[in-house]
């Protein structure tokens, strides 16, 4: 996807020329078709583009507008027809998503924000007021951080210019580091104290001496969805759907789809081929991309997306994993890593990825994340319960007690009990499952984070919108964060898109009933029948893909010397963050074959790798006596390759 950086001065000061200059090198492999410049007086903007639909080749990034203003957008607008009709009277310079969104600016300022339906992150420059606009769309699918030192505003799409060129050390956000090591970090951290990222939904004014954020769109909790049949509510969810997967198939090249075997990758595919046969699609193909491992003996999914394959009469590229490249991770410590989700090296398989998205031509991949959270893929029956319960619909109440009983096989006073639970502090008896902090982990460091260590869950509220409601909002937040987390792709660069993560579907979502969505024995009830005759049978009806992988363990104990080294002496011992006995002690453990929490254990371990990367290049700075720097730098050295499973 396209990237873009920029500084600004809010007391006139001219900005500096080879600030911008020093950039470039850093942003060339995101954006390879072509460069947007401009540096003058107090504004310099650094833009490269990576073209993905026909119109995007027309745009002139950064574009000044018919008021002054300056403005930089990096995305995908999924309503352009919808606002030009609305725009009429003003026309938009041009067909672009650019031109169309800078319209919208112009005709209703920041209130246009919430139109903006699609994947997008802007920033505009009003020289009148010399004040600066970020914001991006309302799920997060874009990045956008920034930082104020003085009277300067820097933002980038990009973590790593902010860091690289800031001229200063940092220090460390310990609240990123607890939400990464048990779900994910808040979605307006990141790794560095002084360096924030817009949230999702949410705009950034920064002027001289001020900074506002506001929420422009939210879920609406009175919108409710209420048809008599089931068959209203299926034919609802394939236009939505479909509609979703339709918007992001808009690309100029071929497009490539992941398919897992899965019911999520699996519905999108079949969903795009019907799209793409109604010519409606804007994508000249459909290809897949397909996974498998012989490592691990309950994780062969051949058989089922060979049948998708079947269907749809074209075998996709098919890319086996090996034991070692399913569970490990190599750092490359030869350059700077911005967060411990980036600077990865290629492995064989993500070799052979990159080999066959550059032979393709794809510059777009369909991912299926979301369609287990969105669409029932886990029976969770307590926000219907509760539901229930606040309405005093005490009829229906007992009937679902009595079957969803039997379905779990739970006495029905306990489910009862679960979801009055979920309305109570979690001390007082909430069923839902909190993440414990793990046992090597620091204990003042814990009690310092422990609302990112728990994973930000909150309880209910009575007397807030309904149970289900808020259960979903829960759901998308952890969704924000998980995206917020993830690393833009460089080698190759090519555009994630999310067909589960559209807003009018997820507001479809929100807005049924959630019978709809499970039922007892009916996991992806409406999924299921909406799509009946259109995914092959043998995937719908399939059980749900979760499997114990060996694989973690047995990487551990083949590189059971190196990493037992790592473990000995470590960066996050030093700093605060860990017990490095009990660490140590947990990684015995795993040797031996015994169960321990194999996902945050991975996680630290990555952490630790990436601590060592910032010291070595001299980017952090810490509050623990000086006596400790030599040892931290002494540990950034050493070998780059550990076991990680995330």
């Amino acid at each position: 996807m396209s990237v873009q950086f920029g500084k600004c001065n809010f007391d006139g000061k001219p900005v500096d020329r080879t600030d911008l200059d020093q950039v470039r090198p850093v942003l060339a492999s995101y954006g390879p078709d072509s460069e947007g410049y401009i540096c003058k007086d107090n504004l310099g903007i650094l833009y490269r583009a990576f073209y993905t639909t026909k119109e995007s080749h027309d745009e002139a990034q950064p574009q000044v507008l018919a008021s002054g203003a300056v403005i930089t957008w990096t995305g995908r607008l999924d309503n352009r027809e919808n606002l030009t009709r609305q725009l009429s009277e003003v026309k938009p310079a041009g067909h672009t998503d650019l031109a169309i969104a800078g319209a919208a600016y112009e005709r209703w300022g920041t209130n246009c924000f919430a139109k903006l339906i699609g994947d997008w992150a802007l920033s505009i420059w009003d020289p009148g007021d010399r004040s600066l606009i970020l914001a991006k769309d309302f799920i997060g699918t874009r990045h956008l951080y920034y930082s104020v030192e003085n009277d300067q505003a820097t933002w980038c799409t990009l973590l790593d210019p902010l860091v690289l060129f800031a001229g200063h050390s940092f220090k460390l956000d310990e609240e990123y580091i607890a939400g990464w090591l048990s779900l994910f970090p808040a979605t307006h951290l990141t790794p560095y104290i002084g360096i924030h990222s817009v949230p999702p939904s949410s705009f950034i004014r920064l002027a001289r001496g001020a900074q506002t954020i506001a929420r422009y769109w939210e879920f609406d909790p009175t919108k409710r969805i209420r048809y008599r049949t089931d068959g209203e509510y299926e034919e609802h969810f394939r236009a939505v759907f479909s509609e979703s997967v339709r918007r992001r198939l808009r690309s100029k090249s071929p497009v490539l789809a992941e398919l897992s075997g899965g019911m999520d990758s699996s519905s999108i595919v079949c969903i795009a081929d019907e799209v793409i046969a109604r010519r409606v699609a804007e994508t000249p193909r459909l290809d897949t991309i397909s996974y498998y491992t012989e490592s691990e003996p309950n994780w062969d999914e051949r058989p089922y997306f060979a049948r998708v394959e079947a269907k749809r009469g074209r075998i996709g590229c098919h890319i086996e994993v090996g034991a070692k490249d399913a569970f490990r991770i190599d750092f490359d410590m030869r350059s700077m890593t911005a967060s411990p989700s980036s600077g990865r090296c290629l492995s064989e398989a993500n070799q052979k990825f990159a080999d066959l998205v550059e032979s393709q031509g794809n510059r777009v991949l369909l991912s299926g994340i979301g369609g287990d959270e969105f669409t029932g893929g886990v029976p969770n029956p307590l926000p219907e319960l509760a539901d229930l319960l606040l309405e005093l619909d005490f009829t229906r109440l007992v009937h679902q007690l009595k079957v969803w009983a039997l379905e779990k096989r739970k006495p029905w006073l306990h489910l009862l009990v679960g979801a009055a639970g979920e309305f109570c502090p979690h001390r007082l008896g909430s069923s839902r499952r909190q993440n414990s902090p793990c046992a090597w982990l620091n204990a003042d460091f814990v009690r310092r984070n422990r609302e990112a260590i728990s994973g930000y869950e909150r309880r209910w509220k009575v007397f807030g919108p309904r149970a289900s409601f808020q259960d979903h909002i829960s759901t998308i937040g952890a969704m924000r964060r998980q995206l917020a987390a993830d690393a833009l792709p460089s080698k190759p660069a090519f555009e994630k898109r999310y067909p589960y993560l559209d807003r009018d579907l997820l507001e479809f979502s929100c807005a049924i009933p959630p019978d709809q969505l499970i039922r007892p024995g009916q996991r992806r009830s409406l999924m299921r029948r909406a799509l009946a005759f259109t995914v092959p049978e043998e995937l719908l009806n399939r059980k749900r893909k979760a499997h114990v992988a060996r694989g973690p363990m047995a990487a551990i104990s083949s590189d059971y010397a190196s990493v037992n080294a790592l473990c000995q002496e470590m960066v996050g011992s030093l700093i605060g963050l860990v017990d490095q006995n009990a660490i140590t002690d947990v990684l015995l453990k795993a040797r031996q074959g015994l169960t321990v929490p194999l996902v945050p254990f991975m996680r630290t371990l990555a952490i630790e790798w990436w601590l060592r990367n910032l010291v070595s290049f001299g980017i952090v700075q810490f509050d623990r006596g000086t006596e400790n720097q030599h040892t931290l730098r002494v540990l950034a050295q050493g070998k780059s390759r550990l076991p990680l499973s995330t």
